[in-house]
């Protein structure tokens, strides 16, 4: 009897233990290590300087206080990032990835080169959810959503899975436009100079904060125009610019739109590979947490002019598995709209 009053009286201390037993491991385990962030795409773009901000303020938060360094590794609109992430990284924490927010869905449209299981990855957060639009240069001769529909011309993309390419296809194949897709670009910012040297007439798929912190002056001296947003909820800096979802009564085209354009609540994603201990899921996704409050960071990026908007990993995860769930019949019509048939 005396034994189990012992026990009893020692369970809230070994409790009250075990987390602060699980910290100090994590700390001993990061201590003196380096957190690679790998970057799916090229240096300059948004992704890019997303992950550099990040970079210099997340090992703060993580126990042990590892060095944390960004590392670009472009290619396949960012396809090549993530199966790396999936299949090769190491499973122990010291390897995170930034990558196309839309190839977490990608799966359910096209398996093509897709060696990674979307839901088995470890949602580590987003920084910020977003608003895309598509911009054209002034001299295009499309300023308007009826031009749009009407007129011939091109729009550069950096590969299958990215929004520069998704989003293009979308709506080329869904309100069956004359648009081209030139694609292969390494980077965001490789369609932006395209844009300004008159390789491509536009970009649809441009998140709205990079374009605002990477390539503000094309907007402000109105060399391109902005005639559509993409995305569930229009930009408060857009009123007056029509939304994707304004443009067709169709209710299943709206269901369709909404899985495609819903990858935009996720719209700066970081993941870990599947199988890393918990205790190190725990605090990658707290550290992730903590950086999106710190007060050093926010100033970063304001000085950069990054928006933050943070979604947690937990938030991320839940919206992975909510898109997976999709009734067969809009999945398949989304499927149908992203196809490259050109």
């Amino acid at each position: 009897m005396k034994r189990l009053v012992v026990i009893a009286a020692l369970a809230p201390l070994f409790a009250s233990t075990a987390p602060a037993l699980a910290a100090d491991d994590v700390a001993s385990f990061y201590k003196g290590r380096t957190v690679t962030i790998n970057i799916g795409y090229s240096a300059g773009g948004g992704y890019d300087i997303y992950a550099r901000v990040l970079a210099r303020h997340l090992g703060d938060h993580i126990p042990g206080n590892p060095t944390v360094i960004p590392q670009n590794m472009p290619g396949a609109g960012s396809l090549k990032a993530v199966n790396f992430l999936y299949n090769l990284a190491p499973k122990d924490g010291t390897v995170i990835a930034t990558f196309a927010r839309g190839l977490a869905m990608q799966p359910l449209f096209d398996k093509t080169g897709i060696e990674f299981d979307a839901q088995k990855l470890l949602w580590v957060g987003s920084i910020t959810n977003e608003v895309s639009v598509c911009a054209f240069r002034s001299d295009s001769g499309v300023a308007s959503w009826q031009d749009m529909l009407t007129k011939s011309y091109t729009v550069g993309g950096t590969g299958s899975g990215s929004d520069t390419d998704v989003f293009p296809l979308v709506l080329r194949n869904m309100f069956h436009m004359k648009m081209k897709l030139a694609t292969g670009y390494p980077g965001g910012e490789d369609v932006a100079l395209a844009l300004e040297r008159g390789e491509v007439n536009g970009r649809c798929g441009w998140s709205w904060s990079s374009l605002m912190s990477r390539n503000r002056p094309l907007y402000d001296t109105k060399q391109i125009v902005v005639p559509i947003q993409l995305s569930l909820n229009k930009h408060e800096d857009l009123p007056n610019v029509p939304l994707i979802m304004e443009e067709t009564s169709d209710p299943k085209q709206v269901a369709a739109l909404k899985l495609i354009f819903g990858r935009q609540s996720m719209a700066r994603p970081y993941a870990a590979p599947p199988g890393l201990p918990l205790d190190r899921q725990r605090a990658l996704r707290a550290a992730f947490d903590a950086t999106m409050k710190d007060p050093a960071f926010l100033a970063d990026a304001k000085q950069t002019d990054l928006e933050v908007r943070p979604v947690s990993g937990e938030d991320v995860q839940k919206l992975v598995e909510e898109v997976y769930r999709s009734p067969p019949d809009v999945v398949q019509l989304a499927a149908d709209s992203i196809k490259n048939d050109q």
